[in-house]
């Protein structure tokens, strides 16, 4: 689904405004002003590599270009990063202004991350300088590193593609059937948190009990890397701690966590644009070019030895409605970069696979099509390559939807499901009712397909398919139809 039910986007549009023009010099105990601080932050770390963070404020004189150095002296190097143009010399790392953050008045601030392998010792810097002056390093501690994932010690099982079926290690057939978890995509941009609601043992245990095996969790790229505008307690390492501790719970129930890459950068206010702002406040038509790379290099580094999870690479694309040029719109899927009709660089799905297979991870890759991923009559045509062979085809449908009958599924999505394995991600009708999922669970099911059910969430159905009136998992009138499926399916 395109709009959860919940959206602040002028307040959040607000508080970025402001905290871009009214940030306070930082004083010292002593009472004087240090030139510059800086607050460095590993924000999520793995077996070989971390994503880092540093929060630069310039107290002296307004700056019209910046430039940040460090040492890193435990051996690491930085292999990428975002809000910088980031170098590595020896031990020596520095981060000079891109063209749009350049300017640092009094009592400014900048921020900016990036990604780093490491071995033996992750030891921070001990000192930086801003345009050669030293800083002072700040007083907040930096947040510890999460503990690494589950690596397969849970109930879930490893998956891999093998023709045009998910199986996990001993060759059995795996069909993700389960739920959508919604919240942790637009809580955090919100401001009101990280979930919508609880995501404990209990309530992770009343999905099981629907006897769902799967549940896709969407995500945001700004709070995922701790980009600046999101509250420091709902960003960086404190969301990906949230975001792997689910992950551990899911698993520890035998279901399938699939990550999802739900609302990204990128200004775009194009046919069927959901909001106006550049921040990840709404479903874009592609992933950004200038974020969403870095986003799976750091989570695929995060889930790389958990073959468990599976990785949703964006939610919905549409560049389709960008351009009337259906050609020009499945290349820009595929290809990324200056596509028609959108404002923004976009990263496509090639450089999406390319991005988490460069971490060493062979986790299963979902890749949803156009139209908010319910067309995929090219998606074979202009299928990503992948050296681990682990690629199946995502497609969303709801009743409103074009492709919502089956004659367009035997048309359009069998000749994919018989080259590769098909999961439906979101599944749902705006009905309050559940006739038409029926009838998509009976389609896929007599295919030996996957779906999952939009969405695990207390909304009203007039403002969203929301499948529980309660986190126990009272199921509403739509969400019967799902849960006494599986229960038939599994019981």
């Amino acid at each position: 689904m395109r709009h959860p039910p919940r959206s602040l986007l002028s307040a959040v549009t607000g508080a970025l405004a402001l905290l871009a023009s009214a940030v306070v010099p930082v004083v010292t105990a002593h009472g004087a002003t240090p030139a510059c601080t800086v607050d460095y932050s590993v924000t999520g770390q793995w077996d070989s590599g971390f994503q880092g963070a540093v929060h630069i404020t310039n107290n002296q004189a307004a700056l019209s270009s910046w430039t940040l150095t460090f040492d890193l002296p435990g051996g690491q190097e930085v292999t990428q990063g975002w809000n910088a143009k980031w170098s590595q010399s020896g031990t020596t790392v520095t981060a000079a202004n891109e063209s749009w953050n350049g300017s640092l008045g009094t009592g400014a601030s900048a921020d900016a991350g990036f990604l780093a392998s490491w071995s033996g010792g992750n030891t921070a810097p001990a000192s930086f300088k801003l345009n050669g002056t030293v800083c002072d390093t700040g007083t907040e501690p930096t947040p510890p590193p999460t503990d690494p994932p589950p690596t397969g010690g849970g109930a879930a099982p490893a998956l891999h593609v093998a023709g045009n079926r998910l199986v996990d290690a001993d060759g059995r057939t795996r069909r993700l059937l389960g739920v959508n978890r919604s919240g942790a995509e637009f809580m955090c941009v919100q401001g009101h948190g990280i979930f919508d609601g609880p995501v404990d043992d209990a309530a992770i245990a009343a999905i099981a009990g629907w006897k769902a095996n799967a549940v896709r969790i969407p995500v945001n790229e700004e709070c995922w890397l701790g980009l600046s505008g999101i509250k420091p307690e709902y960003a960086g390492a404190h969301y990906i701690g949230a975001i792997r501790d689910l992950v551990a719970r899911v698993e520890a129930h035998g279901m399938t966590p699939v990550i999802d890459l739900h609302w990204t950068y990128g200004q775009y206010t194009g046919n069927s644009s959901g909001c106006s702002d550049v921040h990840a406040t709404c479903q874009k038509p592609m992933p950004d070019a200038q974020y969403a790379p870095s986003f799976w290099s750091s989570a695929a580094g995060v889930f790389k030895d958990d073959q468990a999870v599976v990785l949703d690479l964006f939610n919905e694309p549409y560049p389709d409605r960008a351009t009337g040029d259906a050609a020009g719109a499945w290349k820009c899927w595929r290809d990324g970069g200056a596509c028609p009709g959108i404002g923004y660089r976009v990263a496509g799905m090639q450089e999406l696979v390319d991005a988490v297979r460069q971490t060493g991870a062979r986790n299963v890759l979902l890749a949803g099509g156009l139209a908010y991923s319910n067309d995929l009559s090219q998606w074979l045509a202009h299928r990503p390559a992948d050296p681990a062979g682990n690629v199946a085809a995502a497609y969303h449908v709801y009743n409103f939807n074009s492709c919502a009958n089956e004659g367009c599924w035997n048309s359009t999505l069998a000749p994919v499901a018989a080259q590769v394995p098909l999961v439906a991600g979101e599944i749902g009708e705006n009905t309050c009712a559940h006739s038409f999922t029926d009838q998509v669970m009976k389609w896929f099911d007599e295919r030996g397909l996957s779906y999952l059910g939009w969405t695990w969430n207390t909304w009203d159905c007039t403002s969203g398919p929301s499948l529980i009136s309660a986190y126990d998992g009272t199921p509403t009138s739509y969400g019967t139809g799902l849960r006494d499926h599986l229960r038939a399916l599994n019981g």
